[in-house]
C-alpha cells in the first residue's frame, strides 16, 4: 500500500526568510497524539538553505521556542529546546546535548515555489 504524500503548503513568502530569522506557522495537518491538536513548524535559513522542522521537541512533544520567533541557544550555534534545554543541529536537526540525545526534530521538506516558501510533512 503507498502511503499518500502530504500536501505542499505556504509556510510564508520567500522574502521573508532572511539570515537569523525563524518564521513559525500552523500545519494543515493535525497531531496523532494528542489527538487533533495543531501541528506548528518553524523555517529559517541554514547557511543559505532553506531548513524546516515541526515545532515539537522528541522528549515531551512540546514547542522548541520561549518566546516567538526564538529558536537558538546563547551562542547562536544550535536549536534549543525552551524546557529542558535540549540542542539541536541546525542542519539535521540532531540532537547532541539534553533528555532527548540521539533523536532529531522531524524535519519538513522546504521549496520555493513563485515567490512563496512551501513545506510538507516527509512520508
Amino acid at each position: 500500500m503507498q502511503s499518500i504524500q502530504s500536501q505542499w503548503q505556504t509556510a510564508c513568502p520567500a522574502h521573508d526568510l532572511v539570515p537569523g530569522k525563524f518564521v513559525e506557522f500552523r500545519l494543515k495537518e493535525k497531531a496523532v497524539e494528542p489527538e487533533g491538536m495543531p501541528l506548528t513548524g518553524f523555517v529559517f535559513l541554514d547557511n543559505g538553505t532553506p531548513r524546516a522542522y515541526l515545532n515539537v521537541c522528541p522528549h515531551l512533544g512540546i514547542e522548541l521556542n520561549w518566546m516567538p520567533g526564538r529558536f537558538m541557544d546563547a551562542d547562536n550555534l544550535f536549536i534549543q529546546c525552551s524546557t529542558h534545554g535540549a540542542l539541536f543541529k541546525p542542519g539535521t536537526g540532531e540532537c547532541i546535548a539534553g533528555p532527548c540525545q540521539g533523536d532529531a526534530l522531524t524535519e519538513l521538506d522546504v521549496r520555493e515555489r513563485e515567490g512563496l516558501i512551501e513545506v510538507r510533512l516527509q512520508d
